[in-house]
This record gives structure tokens, C-alpha cells and sequence, in this order.
């Protein structure tokens, strides 16, 4: 299944890139699976996706976590965190 990552905030300046459509392995199944198969096979991700406290939506729903599911989002999103005040 082709899926779209996201990128945003800071996470995108340091990726080099706002999207990246892909279709990872099957057995790629939460979003830590992802995000070490991203740094495996793209090395230039790898510093972006260390990001300190990064947030992650699928298909535009915040996960809790990054041991959340895949499941069948199509749309995978990193941020950098949130600020306020």
C-alpha cells in the first residue's frame, strides 16, 4: 500500500522535503516500525526523525504514541512539537 508521509515544523527543514509518497514492507506495522524502516533506507530522514518529542497523525488523527498502529492510514504525518502561551 502506497502511503504518504508528511513532513512539518522543523522536522521538515531538517528533512529537505515536505512529502515522500512510499509503499513500506507489510510487516511494517506501528509508527516506530516506519519511522526505523524511513532511517534504514533513507539515511538523509534519519536526523529529522530524532526529533525530540515529535508528534505523529495518521490520516490526520493525533496518535498517542509511536508504538500506535498503522493500521490502514494512508497518510503518515511527523511534526515537530507544539508550542504555546
Amino acid at each position: 500500500m502506497t502511503r504518504t508521509i508528511l513532513f512539518f515544523g522543523r522536522i521538515a527543514d531538517r528533512a529537505v522535503l515536505r512529502s515522500l509518497d512510499c509503499a513500506p514492507p507489510v510487516d511494517i506495522r506501528t509508527v516506530q516500525d516506519l519511522v526505523t524502516w524511513l532511517c534504514a533506507t533513507r539515511p538523509d530522514l534519519a536526523a529529522a526523525l530524532a526529533e525530540p518529542g515529535m508528534r505523529v497523525a495518521l490520516d490526520q488523527t493525533m496518535t498517542p504514541d509511536l508504538d500506535a498502529p498503522l493500521g490502514a492510514a494512508r497518510e503518515i504525518a511527523f511534526m515537530s512539537p507544539l508550542s504555546g502561551g
